[in-house]
């Protein structure tokens, strides 16, 4: 049966400027939030954006309005940048109560962002809640600051939804928030039903993850509010063009999306460092089209009876047959 096409969405961070510890100088010329959704709104197939939170300098939130409607665009999530200098210790956990007080400060004013601009949620990537060396940290006081600092934040907001984005590694070398397992287990923590999990693809394949098997995790909690695509090697965050590495692993990710009836947003979150933008989101569309369309042309019957007797060749030969002829379709 042919599907609806999903609506695309993207971080607007696909669309900055990048710094790395080696061109200190940029790879770009800096852009201001504006700038990035001009950008965005090139591409011509994005529906919506995901934020950052606060805006570059001198952007107010009227600006951002008008231009998300001037591109077409509109606000699916608002990413509060609790990741930064002053957090380098930790949002939720930080030493000090005064940088955990300013980070919840910032997240609440993030929740009056999402109102504002009707976005689906308030998404926190606690990348900097976590620990570098052992012995560092008492691992039951930070933990129970990360799921008490959720619990205070999202319980503020019954109105909103927060996603909470794990990752395994990087800023810290060890995250808190580092799996979809853990992530649920801190959800249950919290007792709240407002909090739930934005899947990155990425993240889950170098956290040692099945994409796939983490989805359906996540879906069966009913706690899979958003995702993101991207790829990498699987030893980093690489957040290359979606498809370009692990193309059979992506495939069988959106079939279990599929197959649980979950239709949310096919959200690109990659950096393009020396790509130029627009080329790469267009290019991870035209990709996208084409898993679509292979998930069409999939024979599911005949992949549930290849997997009830565990064939792993009979499905690998319906899963090519599928994937490797959708890229056809593409004009």
């Amino acid at each position: 049966m042919m599907m609806q096409e999903p609506r695309f969405g993207a971080g607007l961070w696909h669309f900055a400027s990048y710094v790395d510890r080696y061109a200190v100088d940029g790879y770009g010329p800096p852009r201001t939030t504006l700038d990035a959704i001009a950008l965005a709104g090139s591409v011509g197939e994005l529906s919506v954006v995901d934020l950052n939170f606060p805006f570059t300098p001198g952007v107010g939130q009227d600006e951002v309005k008008d231009a998300l409607a001037e591109a077409g665009l509109s606000a699916i999530g608002i990413t509060p940048e609790i990741y930064l200098r002053r957090w380098s210790r930790g949002a939720f956990t930080n030493p000090d109560p005064a940088a955990r007080g300013a980070a919840l400060d910032l997240m609440h004013e993030a929740a009056g962002v999402v109102r504002d601009l009707g976005a689906d949620y308030v998404k926190i990537w606690p990348g900097q809640d976590g620990w570098d060396y052992p012995f560092q940290v008492n691992h039951h006081e930070v933990w129970k600051l990360a799921v008490d600092g959720m619990v205070e934040l999202a319980g503020a907001h019954p109105d909103l939804r927060f996603a909470i984005e794990y990752k395994p590694r990087e800023p810290r070398v060890k995250m808190l928030w580092d799996s979809a397992a853990r992530t649920i287990l801190g959800i249950q923590q919290t007792g709240l039903d407002n909090v739930g999990v934005l899947l990155d693809f990425g993240h889950s394949l170098y956290g040692g993850e099945s994409p796939a098997d983490a989805a359906q995790l996540l879906i069966d909690h009913d706690l899979l509010y958003g995702m993101d695509v991207n790829d990498n090697l699987r030893g980093w965050d690489d957040d290359l063009v979606v498809g370009t590495v692990h193309m059979t692993e992506i495939f069988e990710f959106f079939h279990t999306l599929r197959a649980n009836g979950w239709d949310g947003v096919w959200q690109l979150d990659q950096f393009p460092f020396r790509e130029d933008s627009v080329d790469a989101a267009r290019t991870s569309i035209r990709f996208l089209k084409a898993i679509h369309r292979a998930l069409d042309l999939l024979d599911v019957p005949a992949l549930r009876e290849a997997q009830a007797r565990q064939d792993a060749m009979a499905a690998q030969r319906l899963v090519q047959d599928a994937l490797l002829q959708s890229m056809a379709g593409d004009r």
